[in-house]
């Protein structure tokens, strides 16, 4: 899943604007960790698979607590592998949100098998297990859930739909490595488990790279046989698989960061909850509604997405646009609404919870390093554009009323 950061238009501001991600102050603490292990890389002259691969692959299953993680090109190529290893395809179906990066229904259609959209818990915006539970057919293979912005779907009612039906479930947890889901990480709560380390991700590479857990012996043989053609070895193709292999780059740069993972997330949270008392004190949560972690999960905040009421986000969102305060909508358009797949029948009103999401939420920054006087500047700049886009949409009076 990819990170957007929307344009700035509009008169330049006299302060530095805030980013809605700044990959550049992260290098800056740890330049001197990544520029060693690039040039033990190249040294080596061993830049596809090889030892550093192998070495980062195991680093990640330990993280994740599972018993094999294989490297990927991408997240994107984590989900169509994951489904490859299990021979979904034509006339299968798989249940998973519309509410999602491309990637998560794009890697479904890919193998010829048919999505199949639910809608979302409107407190957490992942999977409605309910929804899940209505959807299945007589086709269906596979469950897969998204744990969006860095937070664990509600995995129990999922497991216990899984298991009664026979089916699979595939994490796409492109933005959650390291969020937990009663004491368990993201990638062993489901079949297989898929990550993306996409730059902009909370583990992110120089480039693109992906990953795939899990506890299945005979399916991490697979997947490793997917991701070189099929070959078992010595040109010995035992399938038709894909060109797919994480570079040793990529895997340097990664193991550097993961070490320094779990106190990012923490430094995430943190600014979470700095974000959730300056809002309160600016009396702002009668038109933004902040996000909210389940008492089950541990929340890595890959995204801090704000829903905004009554109709605001857009005039809200130009304004922080103009003022130089980094902000995104995850995700405009949901997938069921999307051109390209229509032939599956859905229509506007379908999924009302996803589609209430894409026009309220605002992504606000979160990263590390953005410290207590960036965040005020956010919410500061947040307060103006809620005062005046309430004074634009409201008469005089309906504008006092609501700012009471």
């Amino acid at each position: 899943m990819s990170n957007v950061i929307l344009p700035l238009t509009g008169p330049q501001s006299s302060r530095p604007p805030v980013p809605l991600i700044d990959l550049v102050e992260q290098y800056e603490t740890i330049q001197d960790e990544i520029r060693d292990a690039v040039d033990r890389v190249f040294a080596s002259q061993k830049f596809v698979l090889g030892d550093e691969v192998a070495e980062f692959e195991c680093d990640v299953a330990s993280f994740c607590d599972a018993r094999f993680s294989i490297g990927c090109a991408s997240g994107s190529d984590a989900l169509l592998l994951a489904l490859m290893a299990l021979d979904i395809g034509p006339g299968d179906e798989v249940i998973t949100s519309p509410y999602t990066f491309f990637a998560t229904g794009s890697a479904i259609h890919r193998t010829g098998a048919q999505p199949v959209f639910v809608d979302i818990d409107p407190k957490t915006f992942n999977l409605c297990p309910q929804a899940v539970e209505a959807a299945l057919t007589s086709r269906t293979r596979a469950i897969m859930p998204i744990h969006l912005f860095g937070q664990c779907a509600d995995m129990e009612p999922l497991w216990r739909c899984a298991v009664k039906n026979g089916l699979a479930i595939i994490e796409d947890a492109a933005q959650a490595i390291g969020a937990s889901y009663r004491g368990r990480r993201a990638g062993v709560l489901g079949t297989m488990g898929c990550f993306s380390f996409f730059p902009t991700k909370n583990l992110g590479g120089a480039g693109d790279g992906g990953m795939i857990t899990t506890d299945d012996p005979d399916l991490a043989a697979r997947l490793r046989r997917l991701r070189v053609h099929g070959d078992a070895g010595r040109y010995e193709h035992l399938e038709v698989g894909i060109n797919s292999r994480l570079d040793a780059l990529q895997a340097a740069v990664l193991s550097v960061k993961l070490r320094h993972l779990d106190d990012w997330a923490e430094t995430r949270r943190e600014n979470a909850a700095r974000y959730e008392q300056m809002f309160r004190d600016h009396r702002l949560t009668d038109v933004v509604e902040l996000p909210e972690t389940a008492p089950d999960c541990t929340h890595v905040y890959n995204q801090y997405c704000v829903r905004v009421r009554d109709g605001l986000r857009d005039d809200i969102l130009a304004t922080l646009r103009r003022e130089q305060v980094g902000s995104a909508i995850y995700y405009p358009k949901p997938l069921h609404l999307q051109e390209c797949f229509s032939s599956l029948g859905y229509s506007a009103g379908d999924f009302p919870e996803s589609e209430r999401a894409s026009a309220e939420t605002i992504a606000l920054p979160i990263y590390p390093e953005l410290g207590a006087e960036r965040q005020a500047i956010v919410v500061n700049t947040f307060a103006q554009a809620v005062a005046g886009a309430r004074s634009r949409t409201f008469p005089m009076g309906d504008t006092q009323r609501r700012a009471a």
